[in-house]
């Protein structure tokens, strides 16, 4: 920048507004998604967590009267990498929880070869 010139100014703010940025701990609630949003956000957080290593998440989805835990479970039914799951004790959220289980991922087990 030359003397007298204004400076530059700030970069732009991303226009795409979809996506998202999430810290990944071991439980994700689903209360603060949108419900047409869910089913990808699960499946994306879930690949994430075994992309790390971990074999065990819970989902918060809410009890109400349990249409979002049958979403979030259907979902987990489809998933090739998931090994189980069940509704949470009752200490951990109860059926308003879910307790997943996943695969030990294909990078994790053949590293050690």
């Amino acid at each position: 920048m030359r003397a007298g010139e204004p400076p530059a100014p700030p970069p732009a703010e991303p226009e795409d507004d979809s996506y998202v940025a999430l810290p990944i701990e071991d439980a994700l609630d689903l209360h603060a998604f949108a419900p047409a949003d869910i089913p990808s956000v699960v499946e994306e957080y879930l690949r994430e967590c075994r992309a790390r290593g971990w074999r065990e998440v819970r989902l918060i989805h809410g009890k109400g009267i349990g249409v979002q835990r049958r979403r979030v479970q259907a979902l987990l039914a489809r998933l090739d990498f998931v090994e189980r799951y069940v509704d949470a004790p009752p200490g951990r959220g109860h059926w308003g929880a879910t307790l997943v289980w996943l695969k030990a991922s294909d990078s994790s087990s053949s590293s050690s070869s």
